[in-house]
């Protein structure tokens, strides 16, 4: 049995959408960063976290591909060319989307206020609009990402375009608010948001 610790409001919804995805048991620990509970497993503090087979595996990422690959579902195998496009997808939402809306995030409420820079918000915002483009531009025709196939850049981009939204970022027009929606209408979504 899988363990997750955090949030539905922080990246622990990730892995639990993904295991709702997945349909396997898991108990999900409503703990939020830097909580007692979370720091008895990770020791930075940081959600989530994932138990399973006694070890602490810290990432959402990281667990995402593990739960993929472990599963044999929601990617493609290690070592094909589809897995290189899916990787390479990956790491332009964690560079584009995911760190643009973290770093935005630390400078709003993270950081203490005197390291705070309020106005680098707007050249992130404007950095987002590009990155939404280019994602655009990637959807293509396909239902998913990949195309056909839903895999772990899904979850991901569901998951910044959901945070960016509520970050008061660039909303998503055209192809990428159909998708958004499509993504959204989920049950495996449904039921990891309902927690």
């Amino acid at each position: 049995m899988y363990k997750v610790y955090g949030t539905v409001k922080s990246r622990a919804a990730r892995v639990i959408w993904m295991l709702e995805e997945l349909g396997v048991p898991f108990e999900h620990v409503n703990a939020g960063p830097r909580s007692a509970e979370v720091l008895a497993v990770n020791p930075s503090g940081k959600v989530p976290v994932l138990e399973v087979e006694g070890q602490a595996i810290a990432d959402s990422t990281a667990i995402l591909q593990f739960l993929a690959d472990r599963h044999g579902r929601l990617t493609h195998p290690a070592g094909t060319v589809a897995r290189a496009l899916q990787d390479s997808l990956t790491h332009f939402l964690l560079d584009e989307l995911d760190a643009v809306l973290w770093t935005a995030a630390r400078h709003s409420f993270i950081l203490p206020e005197d390291m705070r820079l309020p106005a680098i918000k707007e050249s992130l915002k404007w950095e987002y609009a590009r990155s939404l483009s280019r994602l655009a531009e990637r959807l293509g025709s396909g239902p998913f990402l990949m195309g056909e196939t839903m895999t772990v850049p899904d979850i991901l981009a569901t998951h910044c375009l959901i945070w960016g939204a509520g970050a008061r970022f660039p909303t998503v027009e055209g192809s990428l608010s159909d998708y958004l929606d499509r993504m959204r209408a989920r049950p495996a979504f449904q039921r990891a948001m309902a927690r």
